[in-house]
This record gives structure tokens, sequence and C-alpha cells, in this order.
């Protein structure tokens, strides 16, 4: 089966840039109509959805969030990436990288995730 892991550091200091990279294995991120996502979840919180990259490399990304993150990929690596920009305390977080299998009518199908990582950001 498809398998993802989440890679990077789990500490960042505060106005300093997340960078998490996402492995994948079993599948291609390049193959349609896949989008792959991260997904956050802090403390005593529920699911986040920060943003994806799709099949064809366009992105997407919560309006909220948008200005200080950027999602990437490289093919040749089967790998996509995050990077947040001037992260605080309230960014800390298990961060997940999923597939989405995005059926139409059904809204995203979060099928195959990662076993997510803690990043704390320190004060």
């Amino acid at each position: 089966q498809v398998q993802l892991q989440e890679s990077g550091p789990g500490l960042v200091k505060s106005s300093q840039t997340l960078s998490l990279t996402c492995t994948v294995s079993g599948g291609s991120i390049t193959t349609s109509y896949y989008y792959w996502s991260w997904i956050r979840q802090p403390p005593r919180k529920g699911l986040e959805w920060m943003g994806a990259i799709a099949y064809d490399g366009s992105t997407y990304y919560r309006p909220s969030l948008k200005s200080h993150t950027s999602i990437s990929r490289d093919t040749s690596k089967n790998q996509f990436s995050l990077q947040l920009s001037s992260v605080t305390p309230e960014d800390t977080a298990v961060y997940y990288c999923v597939r989405d299998s995005n059926v139409y009518g059904l809204g995203p199908q979060y099928d195959y995730w990662g076993q997510g990582i803690q990043v704390t950001v320190s004060s």
C-alpha cells in the first residue's frame, strides 16, 4: 500500500521557518488525480487542513495561512514539502502528510496518512 513518512526538525524557534518533508512510497505523487496534503493538530484541538499540492503541481492553501505557507515537490524523489514561515508557539502541533483521493461530490477523502511528526515552536 501507499506509505507516507514525515521528516524534519521537531523543534523550531519563534520567527523561524518550519520545514518538513513527506516521502511517499508505493505510489507516485504525479498519479492522476490525487492530491497531497498537509494537516496539523495542535494540542487539545482538532485537525486543521493547511494546504495541498496536486498531481499536476498545482497548489492550494488555507486562506488564513497562505501568506506564510509554501508547498513544493521533488518528483525525482517522490517527495513533497511544507515550509511555514514566521512561526509562533501557536504553530506547535503534530503535522501529518496525507493523500487525498479527491472524489468528486464527496469532498476530501484522506485515505493514507503518515504517522505524524511532533513539532514544537519555542517561545
